[in-house]
């Protein structure tokens, strides 16, 4: 069932992520390969901001709804190629813009780890109460682009998705030469 695939794929990402910034002091969270580009913290703020939009959209979106469960989320052709080209991992791919919603801050707070992963449990814990809804029908008010509306199953895939890309990110970024290896502040 799509509810299981989606926990497993969010409970990946916290390890994921856990794994990359656990233990960074700031100077390394916020440590930029070159002006312009995000720091890990950065990418994490980015998406603990994603999350935390489309998660409350969602939520609006199911209240009042009756139960109607599906077996799995089916995106359209439009859906899945803009999953493809702007939400999920594209090592070399394309780029855009962020939403300024979501654009991170120039500095971002040593807890932002903790924050990021409150949002994958929120998103967890809205994937549990939306697994008896019809998915595949239910739209919900996109937060980045108010014309554009998304099925809530889209909207999770989404967050899944979105996750992988900027954690890939994030991973380039700690490989890059100059990153500071001490923990010093």
């Amino acid at each position: 069932m799509w509810s299981s695939r989606l926990i497993s794929e969010l409970n990946a990402t916290d390890l994921r992520a856990t794994a990359l910034a656990r233990g960074l002091s700031p100077t390394q969270l916020n440590w930029q390969p070159k002006p312009g580009a995000w720091s890990i913290g950065q990418c994490l703020d980015h998406l603990r901001g994603g999350n935390e939009l489309v998660i409350s959209a969602i939520s609006e979106a199911l209240k009042g709804r009756q139960p109607k469960p599906v077996d799995e989320i089916h995106p359209g052709r439009i859906t899945q190629w803009f999953i493809r080209s702007f939400i999920a991992e594209n090592p070399g791919g394309v780029r855009a813009r962020a939403p300024k919603k979501i654009d991170p801050p120039p500095q971002v707070d040593p807890d932002i780890l903790d924050a990021f992963l409150r949002t994958t449990e929120a998103a967890r814990a809205m994937v549990k109460q939306s697994a008896s809804y019809d998915v595949n029908r239910i739209r919900y008010k996109n937060p980045f682009v108010p014309l554009l509306r998304f099925t809530v199953g889209a909207g999770f895939e989404i967050i899944a998705k979105h996750a992988g890309r900027h954690l890939l990110q994030a991973e380039a970024v700690k490989q890059s030469p100059g990153f500071p290896v001490n923990h010093a502040n």
